[in-house]
């Protein structure tokens, strides 16, 4: 619901300042790097729900080598998921320091746009951040654990619904502000 009414925020703002004849977006936004972080993403869900599968075969760490992904445990896959994330989450963060802030000052207050703009991404991207401290308390719980349970396996399918839920968000996030705008 909270996501819900951000886009209904974007789209309000945005139907009246183009009622008033206000350029929109404001900004030349950076598509070619939300695409790159958008498809990072989307493949770090992939590597989530391996994870999945590989807790669900009671399988917490890799029986090979860590160049044979065949045989990754859910250690393997979630951290890799985490850096995936962390990827995105820093990849937002270059785009707002170094393209829309000091190239090209769109804030939070300069503009009807950057409002909505840094309110929409920016609580995504604490979403995503959200997941990556879950990530790490449930990888910590897998070194503490002296043998799978029940309890971590529906912990990390827990996990991996939030950060599925994370990228849908984004995708309809990506389409509306970086695609359709």
């Amino acid at each position: 619901m909270f996501f819900a009414a951000l886009f209904a925020m974007y789209f309000t703002v945005r139907s009246v300042d183009k009622g008033l004849g206000q350029p929109w977006p404001v900004v030349k936004l950076d598509v070619p790097l939300a695409t790159a972080n958008t498809l990072v993403l989307l493949a770090s869900s992939v590597t989530c729900q391996l994870g999945v599968f590989a807790i669900e075969r009671g399988q917490v760490r890799r029986t090979g080598s860590i160049f044979n992904p065949g045989r990754w445990g859910l250690r393997e896959w979630y951290v890799l998921t985490f850096l995936m994330g962390l990827y995105f989450d820093c990849g937002q963060g270059y785009e707002y320091i170094f393209d829309l802030i000091r190239k090209q000052h769109l804030t939070l207050s300069s503009s009807n746009y950057g409002s909505v703009f840094y309110l929409t991404t920016g609580f995504h991207g604490l979403h995503v951040a959200g997941g990556l401290v879950a990530f790490l308390f449930l990888l910590g719980r897998t070194y503490k654990a002296k043998r799978v349970t029940r309890e971590q396996q529906v912990s990390a399918i827990v996990v991996s619904y939030y950060w599925h839920f994370v990228d849908v968000v984004w995708i309809g996030l990506f389409c509306t502000i970086y695609l359709i705008h």
